[in-house]
């Protein structure tokens, strides 16, 4: 959405709209813990721990390189639209104190927008870890979010969310040049993630036994509760964008509440109609779906448009699960078929259902506005994609290279979490009286818990946050 111009300013700040913005904040880092559950709950027991921890490490890498040169990058003085100059804040220098942004009346700290933005880098980069679950070592993960983030999410953040006169007097060229609309992150989030997540499963390869062996999520309880805690943190997420506590807040809260709940009966009905039953696990994976494609759309459509935007994303994203099985790529908790496809629903529906009387005061082709905002969003939408998937190709084959991005077969098999964490996410050994606890030595006496394969059942497809 387009921002209130001014740039930097000392001015007087408005504690509403600061108080918004700083509680969405919060809102929006509880989504990468919810996130961690989410994804926990869907891989095989063996492997819960070591999928929370690639959430986990990106909070960590993020928040610090966000800090460092991240913000710079992203929202620094853009060079030719394409890259915020990575100097002029360094380690945020110049926006503390009493420096602010926004218009005369509405400003907010400075540092109150990076903290909001952190938030949004940090569940950028986890999102990608769904897609090559079980496989990948963490301390690759670990050096990859670092890279990626600075290669990839900064300048599209930059090419997205800097908008000219802002943050800075100069922003990127899809909030500017081309005028594509992407309220809360459509394109910069989750086709940028989808994209990254295709690259990645196509790098390390299939898991063992990918297509041939059972790969049921273990524990629907996790991923019922992570999504929760997704649908929860992600009103933040989109009226947070907001940056004040307005009118624009309101709509955008509204129809993040009514395309969710759409979405998660969209993709109920196509289970049912699909394999005569709906599941648990398609009701969460609708949730993210619909959350996923109002984050770009939710200032452009009015309720009645955020339904069908639900709608089209529940159905779409259901039947584009299925996808890695025809086309034969491991995309173990669906990044590409709920991320990739939700995203690009959602940036291209604005160009069919925006409504004037929303915020952002765009017709699309279905209220009379021709074709001219639906090329716009294709534009940014595949121009995203494409950037994505190369660069990040191109990052992933370097590190696989360098420093081995895959695990060992047997440690696979055996299970990730023992392997690279030394430890199992189910400690049923104590359950049985067996001498374990302080004293007990770690290997010799504790069994290897919670290793086993998940239960045997026709494999489902689930999907990521």
């Amino acid at each position: 959405m387009k921002r209130p111009a001014c740039t930097v300013a000392v001015m007087t700040i408005n504690s509403g709209d600061t108080a918004w913005v700083l509680a969405s904040a919060a809102l929006v880092l509880l989504m990468t813990p919810g996130l961690a559950l989410f994804y926990g709950g869907m891989v095989r027991a063996k492997s819960v721990l070591n999928m929370m921890m690639m959430s986990f490490g990106a909070m960590a890498t993020i928040s610090v390189v966000w800090a460092l040169w991240g913000y710079s990058e992203a929202f620094g003085e853009s060079w030719h639209g394409i890259i915020g100059n990575p100097f002029q804040h360094l380690g945020l220098s110049g926006l503390l104190g009493d420096q602010a942004f926004g218009a005369k009346g509405d400003m907010i700290p400075a540092l109150a927008f990076v903290a909001f933005q952190a938030v949004f880098a940090i569940i950028t980069v986890a999102l990608i870890s769904g897609a090559i679950a079980d496989r990948a070592k963490f301390s690759t993960w670990m050096v990859f979010t670092v890279v990626w983030a600075t290669v990839v999410y900064f300048p599209v953040a930059n090419w997205v969310f800097a908008f000219d006169g802002y943050a800075a007097d100069k922003g990127g060229w899809i909030a500017n040049q081309l005028k594509a609309i992407d309220f809360a992150g459509g394109t910069a989030v989750h086709i940028n993630a989808g994209a990254a997540g295709l690259a990645l499963a196509l790098v390390l390869g299939k898991r063992a036994g990918f297509g041939k062996e059972p790969m049921r999520p273990h524990n629907l309880t996790l991923v019922m509760l992570g999504a929760g805690l997704l649908w929860f943190g992600w009103f933040g997420f989109n009226a947070g964008s907001a940056l004040g506590a307005n009118g624009t807040a309101a709509i955008t809260w509204v129809n993040t509440l009514v395309a969710t709940g759409a979405a998660s009966l969209a993709w109920l009905a196509t289970e049912r109609l699909r394999d005569g039953h709906a599941t648990s696990l398609g009701a969460a994976s609708g949730v993210v779906a619909g959350l996923v494609a109002i984050t770009p759309a939710c200032s452009s459509v009015t309720p009645l448009g955020a339904i069908a935007v639900g709608i089209l994303a529940g159905v779409l994203c259901a039947l584009a699960v299925g996808l890695k099985y025809r086309f034969g790529y491991d995309d173990s908790l669906d990044v590409v078929g709920v991320h990739l496809v939700g995203g690009i629903v959602g940036t291209l529906a604005i160009g069919l259902l925006a409504s004037a009387t929303a915020p952002a005061g765009v017709d699309g082709l279905f209220y009379g506005g021709g074709l001219d905002q639906l090329w716009r969003q294709a534009v940014g939408a595949f121009a995203v994609l494409a950037f994505s998937l190369v660069a990040t190709t191109v990052i992933g084959l370097a590190l696989h290279k360098a420093l081995g991005f895959r695990v060992a077969g047997d440690a696979e098999i055996s299970g990730i979490d023992l392997d690279q964490h030394a430890e199992t996410s189910y400690d049923l050994g104590s359950l049985s009286g067996g001498r374990i606890g302080a004293g007990a030595p770690p290997t010799a006496t504790r069994p290897p818990v919670g290793t086993h394969a998940a239960p045997s059942a026709t494999p489902t497809q689930g999907a990521s946050a």
